[in-house]
C-alpha cells in the first residue's frame, strides 16, 4: 500500500508533467539514442548486452550513454557506444543529500545540456527512476521508453512492464522495445586496453604468478552484503592454488585483513582495466554481490558469488551456469531486497555471517577442475597456457545454484 508521502508525490510529478511542452517529432528510425543508467558498475556491465543489440539492430543510430562519473572508468572498456556522458544522479552518488531542491535544480541544468545534443530516443534502465524519465521529458527528447512504474509512467512515451526477471533480460526488453527486433546473443562482454592487460602482466609476473591463481574480491557497495574476513582466510587457506585478494580504493584494511593470514599477494586501488585484465587470466574469482564480479563474468572467468540481502535471481551472475555459482545465505529472510542499514542495525541481519566456509569451498572445486581440465587440452593441443575465452559455455542465463 502506497504512503501518503507517495501518493502526494505522483500527484506532483503527473501535474508537472502537464507543463512540459513537446516540440520535437518522433524520428524513424532513431538516430540519436541517449541510454540513461543511474546506477553503480554491475548494473551497468549487465546493460551491455542491450548496448550491443541496440548498435546491431539500429546500426546507423549515434548511441550515447548518460551515467553517474563513478562508472567512467568502466564505460572504456564498454564497446558499442559512441559517447559516454556523466551526471551525478541524485541519491545515487552515495553522498550526504544537499538539500530537497538540489535534485530539481539539477535536473533543469543537465535538460538544458542534454538538449544541445539533440537526442532523438531515451531509455531509462532503471524500473523506479522517476528522475531519469523527467529529465529526458525536460530536455525535450520527443522518444522515451522506461518502464510503467506509476512516478515514471507521466513523464514516457512508451513504456515496457517491469517483471519480476533478471537484470539483463529486463534491460533488454526495452531495447526490443524500441528496435522491434528480437536480441541478439545476450553475453557479458568488457574490453581491457592493451596497456592495462600489460601491466597486468607485469605485475603477475613480479607476483611470480605465472600458472594457475584465484581471485578474491571480498569488497561489496553496501556492508551489508560483505562476509567475515576471517571465513574469506580460511577460503583462501582451502584452495590449493596461490590467490590475488583485489580491492578497490579505500577498501584496503579489509583486503589486508582477508590476505594476511593466507599469506596472498595484494592488489588494491590499482586501475579497472588492470584488475579486469588480471581477473581474465585468474582460473577463478570469489567474492560477494559486487561489480567486480560481474567484471569477472564478463572477461570469461568463473566464478563463486556470496548471495545475502539481494536477489540472485535478478542481480546475480548471469552466463553458462556451470561456469557462474552462486551460494546463499539460509534465513528464511532472504533474499529482502534491503541494503541500507546503519551500522548499530548490522549485527541484527546475519544473512551474510550464516554462509559457511565448506560451502564456498564446495561450490569453487569443481570450477577450478573445469578450468584446469580444458587448460590441459589446450596445453596437449599446442594452445596458450589460459585463454579464459575458450572456456565452454552455454547459453547466458541468471545462475541461481545452491
Amino acid at each position: 500500500m502506497r504512503t501518503f508521502r507517495e501518493e502526494a508525490r505522483l500527484l506532483a510529478l503527473t501535474a508537472s508533467a502537464r507543463l512540459i511542452p513537446r516540440r520535437q517529432a518522433e524520428p524513424d528510425p532513431p538516430r540519436r539514442v541517449l541510454v540513461i543508467r543511474p546506477d553503480h558498475m554491475g548494473d551497468l556491465l549487465l546493460s551491455v548486452p542491450a548496448l550491443r543489440h541496440l548498435k546491431a539492430s539500429i546500426p546507423d543510430c549515434y548511441l550515447g550513454l548518460l551515467i553517474g562519473p563513478w562508472n567512467a572508468e568502466a564505460a572504456r572498456g564498454i564497446p558499442h557506444v559512441d559517447e559516454v556522458l556523466t551526471l551525478p544522479f541524485p541519491w545515487f552518488d552515495r553522498r550526504p543529500t544537499a538539500g530537497l531542491l538540489h535534485p530539481y535544480r539539477l535536473l533543469l541544468a543537465e535538460a538544458t545540456r542534454l538538449r544541445t545534443g539533440r537526442w532523438d530516443t531515451a531509455l531509462v534502465l532503471r524500473h523506479d527512476f522517476w528522475w531519469g524519465a523527467m529529465l529526458a521529458a525536460w530536455a525535450d527528447i520527443p522518444r522515451r521508453i522506461g518502464y510503467g512504474s506509476p512516478e515514471a509512467l507521466p513523464f514516457l512515451t512508451h513504456s515496457v512492464p517491469y517483471k519480476v526477471a533478471h537484470e539483463v533480460e529486463q534491460t533488454m526488453a526495452l531495447a526490443e522495445a524500441l528496435s522491434g527486433r528480437q536480441s541478439y546473443p545476450m553475453e557479458l562482454e568488457f574490453r581491457a586496453s592493451m596497456e592495462d592487460a600489460e601491466a597486468a602482466g607485469v605485475w603477475l609476473a613480479e607476483q611470480g604468478l605465472v600458472g594457475s591463481f584465484a581471485v578474491v574480491h571480498p569488497g561489496a557497495g553496501a556492508p551489508v552484503k560483505e562476509w567475515n574476513a576471517g571465513k574469506f582466510a580460511a577460503v583462501i587457506a582451502g584452495l590449493a592454488l596461490p590467490v590475488v585478494v583485489t580491492g578497490s580504493p579505500g577498501e584496503e584494511a579489509l583486503a589486508r585483513a582477508v590476505a594476511g593470514p593466507a599469506g596472498a599477494r595484494l592488489l588494491v586501488g590499482a586501475p579497472l582495466g588492470q584488475v579486469a585484465a588480471v581477473l581474465a587470466r585468474a582460473s577463478l574469482a570469489i567474492g560477494v554481490d559486487s561489480g567486480i564480479m560481474h567484471l569477472a563474468a564478463a572477461v570469461g572467468t568463473p566464478t563463486v558469488r556470496l548471495f545475502g540481502p539481494a536477489d540472485a535471481s535478478r542481480f546475480g551472475p548471469w552466463g553458462d551456469p556451470n561456469l557462474q555459482r552462486v551460494v546463499r545465505s539460509e534465513p528464511a529472510c532472504v533474499p529482502c531486497n534491503r541494503l541500507e542499514f546503519s551500522p548499530g542495525e548490522l549485527p541484527l541481519h546475519p544473512c551474510m555471517r550464516s554462509i559457511p566456509v565448506e560451502a564456498v569451498l564446495a561450490a569453487a572445486q569443481p570450477l577450478l577442475a573445469a578450468v584446469e581440465s580444458r587448460r590441459g587440452h589446450a596445453q596437449s593441443a599446442g594452445q596458450g597456457a589460459h585463454d579464459p575465452w575458450t572456456l565452454d559455455s552455454g547459453s547466458p542465463q541468471p545462475c541461481v545454484s545452491a
